[in-house]
């Protein structure tokens, strides 16, 4: 017989959620102008809007998790895959955190201005630098790789959970009814 699945509350999984869909975006928009399509304003607006986007989220995340700790370690891993989830989870916050800060201070730096979807415009977090506009912008690209590894071992791990060893794991984020499968 199975039981109902302990899942986060519904504000962790909204937001995870858009933060989701917010990242894929914001990783094909950037590696769009970087890589593909160039970097026209439209592009560009919505890459700043988007990472904007993601680091109100990721604020809100980071303090939602503090105050509200979620459902405990999932039962079923391991003490080595507890502590890399631990560290992916981290890592991937301070990626969160990190990334559209350094975009929006390499743009700053660059004497551009930050200017989101509706006209919005946000101040300057540095003055114009070309020195660290070049740091800033090898530090965006790196980070933005960085992001897109461990964005990418999250599904991976995650698709893992769900098709392989299909023990709930993804439940946890889900909404609807689920269940947990039988040990």
């Amino acid at each position: 017989m199975s039981t109902e699945i302990v899942r986060f509350d519904a504000l962790t999984r909204v937001v995870h959620w858009l933060m989701a869909a917010l990242v894929v975006t914001a990783l094909i928009a950037g590696a769009g102008m970087v890589h593909w399509w160039g970097e026209t304003m439209a592009l560009r607006t919505l890459h700043m809007t988007v990472g904007v986007g993601v680091l109100a989220f990721a604020v809100v995340r980071v303090v939602n998790r503090l105050l509200r700790r979620g459902p405990g370690a999932f039962a079923r891993l391991g003490p080595i895959e507890r502590w890399v989830a631990t560290g992916s989870e981290i890592l991937m916050y301070a990626l969160l955190l990190a990334q559209p800060l350094i975009g929006w201070a390499m743009v700053s730096a660059s004497g551009g201005e930050v200017r989101l979807a509706g006209g919005i415009e946000l101040p300057a977090l540095v003055s114009t630098d070309w020195q660290l506009y070049e740091r800033l912008r090898s530090l965006h690209t790196y980070f933005g790789y960085a992001l897109l590894v461990v964005f990418t071992a999250h599904i991976c791990a995650i698709a893992f959970h769900a098709l392989v060893l299909r023990d709930g794991l993804l439940s946890r984020m889900l909404f609807g009814r689920t269940r947990v499968p039988p040990a």
